[in-house]
């Protein structure tokens, strides 16, 4: 074969650099072995390139730099919010845990998953108009409260105190209640606490509430069906309850009502006791108010019996759980995750501190006492010891008792005034 150099490209011609010594333009086909990282300038078309959104293919933006659609299925470590036109719930559950973003495109509001414990989830808000949505506490972890009270002719008490359960020590002046009263009933959802009901010569029907974020006074909200003495407290994740008391001039009564907390709408009838009585004590679980003892209208005037009823709608009737180990009326009650506590009371002055399970119906067990014997003391319950504030003779002591064992109860501070008959269980 013959070789020609002639400084031209073609069939069996020599390759000659030009003037600047780079190869004159070649059909470079039959190439072979190149290694790719010595391409360090140029551009290639896209028409060179084997684009696509199937697999193999390499992904390029349009013309305003936006993805073209794809199947992003296999994709991890991309978080976007959960849209919904309702607000999520504590049995949700999202798979993606903490941190989880939640809108509802209803409301407009927004939440944050804070806490992701199966089945009691906690989703905070962050704006919005419905506030936080988390289960049902039947206790509280920073302070318990004593609402009103009487420390003795004529003077009742419209003073709130809170006392803390994170250390021991003096109760604070919180606020004050619309008006002074005694034995109303309470309860509380988390933001506020709530009194309703309850005695000032003569009884009163209003629902106050006050809330926990700052010390404040409470405000008139709505009404109870009448005017009442004595109705015991319960409370749902979204109900007050104001449970039987008396309403004058007519016996005991047998009515469980309730008002919704997120509105200013007044309480309604859904369900009766077992039977009529005031003054008795109650606990709630997550899913019953349990209505303990209490005052009745035929001798011997006192009853034993602890009814419960259920916090699902349209079956509120309650129904006998069991009896406490003493007929009683005038004490406090306290709730833990899984028992009622029952203590004090009367006639006379009684020391007993009562338990009894939410789980079955049995009678309730003299659990452990008081440093004294004591009515119409206020109950307030934290998640691991009960509370019990004032009693007869306008004492101002503040006692607590744990849960776990059957420890006696310890003083443990004053309230900022003697009372008793301050409101149960607001907590919080």
């Amino acid at each position: 074969m013959t070789i020609i150099i002639d400084g031209t490209v073609g069939a069996n011609k020599a390759v000659v650099l030009d003037s600047a010594g780079k190869l004159p333009a070649i059909d470079g086909s039959l190439v072979t072995t190149l290694n790719a990282t010595q391409v360090t300038t140029g551009t290639i078309a896209t028409a060179r390139i084997d684009t696509g959104t199937t697999t193999g293919k390499v992904l390029v933006l349009d013309g305003s730099g936006n993805m073209p659609a794809i199947a992003a299925g296999s994709m991890t470590g991309v978080e976007s919010a959960t849209k919904s036109a309702s607000d999520p719930t504590i049995s949700t559950n999202p798979s993606t845990g903490l941190g989880t973003k939640w809108i509802n495109t209803t409301s407009g509001e927004i939440y944050i998953l804070t806490d992701a414990t199966a089945g009691e989830n906690v989703w905070t808000s962050t704006g919005g108009t419905s506030g936080n949505v988390s289960p049902f506490s039947y206790a509280g972890s920073s302070y318990g409260y004593a609402c009103g009270g009487y420390n003795g002719s004529p003077n009742w008490v419209n003073t709130i105190d809170k006392t803390s359960f994170t250390s021991d020590g003096n109760s604070t002046d919180a606020g004050n209640l619309v008006m002074a009263l005694y034995q109303a009933a309470g309860c509380a959802d988390g933001t506020y606490g709530w009194v309703a009901g309850g005695y000032i010569s003569p009884y009163t029907d209003m629902i106050q509430k006050f809330t926990f974020a700052s010390d404040s006074d409470a405000s008139d909200i709505a009404n109870l069906l009448a005017t009442i003495l004595g109705p015991g407290g319960c409370n749902s994740q979204d109900y007050g309850y104001a449970v039987g008391g008396y309403v004058a001039p007519a016996p005991t009564d047998t009515t469980i009502q309730r008002w919704a907390f997120v509105s200013t709408a007044n309480s309604v009838s859904v369900g009766d006791l077992t039977l009529g009585r005031d003054r008795g004590g109650c606990s709630s679980s997550s899913t019953h108010g349990f209505h303990c003892g209490g005052e009745i209208s035929a001798s011997p005037y006192h009853t034993n019996t602890i009814d419960k009823f259920s916090f699902a709608s349209g079956t509120e009737d309650g129904v006998d759980h069991g009896d406490l180990a003493y007929a009683k009326t005038a004490q406090a009650g306290h709730s833990s995750a899984s028992y009622g506590f029952q203590s004090g009371g009367s006639p006379g002055t009684m020391n007993y501190i009562e338990r009894f399970a939410y789980s079955s119906n049995t009678t309730a067990t003299d659990w452990a006492d008081l440093t004294t014997a004591m009515a119409n003391p206020c109950g307030s319950s934290s998640t691991t010891h009960g509370y019990v504030q004032g009693h007869t003779a306008a004492a101002n002591t503040v006692e607590k008792f744990p849960y776990a064992t059957q420890t006696n109860s310890s003083d443990v501070g004053d309230l900022t005034q003697g009372r008793q008959g301050a409101t149960d269980n607001v907590h919080y």
